[in-house]
Formats: structure tokens, C-alpha cells, sequence
């Protein structure tokens, strides 16, 4: 079924573009990244309509304790990410990156966020600072959470949709085309059945045209061929090949899609688990202060 074509009325697209122009020139502006976390600010305070209060508060003004920790909350360098506290992030490529996901994240907890033809426009706006690269006419719906955002790719025409976890503590790449469903947790990073504190980072991607449908998982490593199809709640550990149809907790190659039958691979060499070959090197700088969050005593009786 094919989609019909809706618009704004005129005085409503006058606001969108002149809003998104603002927001475009003050992250545009912004040469490092304390001028991009103040940019955010101010962008967030007037998203808000909070310029009042905030300038009270900034000004020194009296305000109550939980006004104070509210309005000081627009400022990205005043909040923690769970990202945050990766021991092998890029330091310098999430500094820029925090202030932006903080954009996003706060921009879908506005009104706004439900009017679907600006919030599109909008997050396609902050994905073209954020992501590592971001094809044409994407569409990303509300609710979409990221590891970093840095190191996601996307091409052209691709939709994702409400509440998807976008993991790129690896490197994430959605191919053109694609649609990924509600509730789709993708993931470039897997964890030792040991010691979970020991992680390891992978290249996981969606091919051109491929469909991870509702609520499905992809494993960390795992390549979705092209105009494949993940079935609905599936748990994918191992790659599905081109054209073929996927379903089951593990995923498993069912059939190919009928008319794709003459160029793609047999069912019989389906299934095939290739994440090794996908993995990422992700070594911790020897300055960093570490800790394990757990601190459990993890030497196997049998070693």
C-alpha cells in the first residue's frame, strides 16, 4: 500500500524552516565542544519557553532547589549519558557527539516530537551533525536511542521507526531503503558469558532494502542481506542472506522471497555465523580510570 502525500499549512511551513534554519546556524556556528553544548542550551531554554526563568536563574536570582537542578539540565555538560562511562569511547569524537544526542533525546519529551512532519525534518537536521554519515529523505520516528551516535550510518530513504535502539558502541550501517520496525534493538557490541565486563566491538549491517520487522534483535557482528526480511520479535545471531526470510528465537533462514529464488543463496548455505569477521579493535588508553561496576569474583572452578 502506498502512502499519500501530506503538507503543513503554509504559516505552519514558514515556522518549520525558520526554526530549523535557527537551530542549523547556532549548531553550525559552534567551533568546539563547549560552544556546541551552549548552543544546545539555548536551543533546549527556547524549545522550552524557559527564557525567562533561565535567565533569572543565570542571573543569580532566587529559585527553589528543584527549579535550579531543572532549568541547569538544558546544559549537556551538566548531564551523564550511559555511553559516558565506556572506558574505550572516543574521547574526542563524543564530546562532540554528547551535546547532540542530548538535543535529541530532549526534543522527543516536547509536544513537538508528535508532530510528525517536523520532528522528521528535524532529527534528519540533528542526524546530519551527528551521525557519520546520513543518506537523503530519511525518517526517524520517536523514542530512537543511540549508543554514541558518531558511528552510524545511514542511507538514503531509510525509515526507522518508534522506540528503536540504535547501538553503535561498534559501527552501525543501514543500507539504502531500509526499514527497521518498532521496537528493533540493533547491536555492535557483545559482552563475554564469563566476564561480563569484558566487551567486544563489531561492524553489524543492514543491507539495501532489507526489513527487520517489530521488536526484532539483531546480534552485534551480524550482517542482514539485502531485501531481507527479519521476522517479527526474531533474535538474529547469524547472518541472513540476500532475499531470504528469517524468523525464530534463534533467527533462522525459512524460504527466499518467491521471485528472488534464481540469484540468491540456497536455504541449505543459509544460517551461517560470520561476526568474526566483523570485529572491531576497542582498546582502553592506558590514562583512563577504570572500575568494575560488578565486582564479583568471575575464576571459573574448572580453569
Amino acid at each position: 500500500m502506498t502512502k499519500r502525500r501530506v503538507s503543513l499549512p503554509d504559516s505552519a511551513e514558514a515556522t518549520l524552516r525558520g526554526f530549523l534554519a535557527d537551530v542549523d546556524n547556532r549548531l553550525s556556528a559552534a567551533s568546539d565542544p563547549d560552544g556546541l553544548s551552549e548552543a544546545v542550551t539555548e536551543v533546549l531554554v527556547d524549545l522550552n519557553g524557559d527564557r525567562d526563568a533561565y535567565e533569572a536563574w543565570r542571573n543569580d536570582e532566587s529559585v527553589s532547589p528543584v527549579e535550579a537542578a531543572r532549568l541547569s539540565n538544558y546544559d549537556p555538560r551538566n548531564a551523564t549519558l550511559e555511553s559516558e562511562y565506556y572506558a574505550e569511547k572516543d574521547e574526542e569524537a563524543f564530546a562532540h557527539s554528547k551535546p547532540l544526542q542530548w538535543l535529541w533525546r530532549q526534543f522527543d519529551n516536547t509536544p513537538l516530537a508528535d508532530n510528525v512532519e517536523f520532528a522528521f525534518r528535524f532529527r534528519r537536521l540533528l542526524a546530519e551533525h551527528l551521525f557519520a554519515d546520513v543518506g537523503e529523505d530519511v525518517r526517524l520516528f520517536r523514542g530512537i536511542s543511540m549508543t554514541y551516535g558518531h558511528n552510524i550510518e545511514l542511507g538514503d530513504n531509510v525509515v526507522v521507526h518508534d522506540d528503536v535502539h540504535l547501538d553503535d558502541r561498534g559501527e552501525l550501517v543501514v543500507g539504502d531503503r531500509a526499514s527497521i520496525s518498532d521496537g528493533v534493538h540493533l547491536y555492535t557490541h557483545d559482552h563475554d558469558v564469563v566476564d561480563q565486563t569484558e566487551v567486544d566491538n563489531f561492524r553489524t549491517v543492514v543491507g539495501d532494502d532489507a526489513r527487520v520487522t517489530q521488536g526484532a534483535m539483531v546480534r552485534a557482528g551480524v550482517r542482514v542481506g539485502d531485501n531481507a526480511i527479519v521476522g517479527a520479535r526474531s533474535v538474529v545471531q547469524g547472518d541472513v542472506p540476500d532475499h531470504h526470510v528469517a524468523v525464530g528465537m534463534p533467527a533462522k533462514s525459512v524460504k527466499v522471497k518467491p521471485g528472488w529464488e534464481s540469484v540468491a543463496d540456497p536455504i541449505e548455505d543459509a544460517n551461517v555465523r560470520r561476526t568474526e569477521e566483523r570485529r572491531l579493535d576497542a582498546d582502553v588508553s592506558a590514562d583512563v580510570d577504570t572500575y568494575d561496576e560488578f565486582q564479583r569474583d568471575l575464576q571459573p572452578p574448572d580453569t
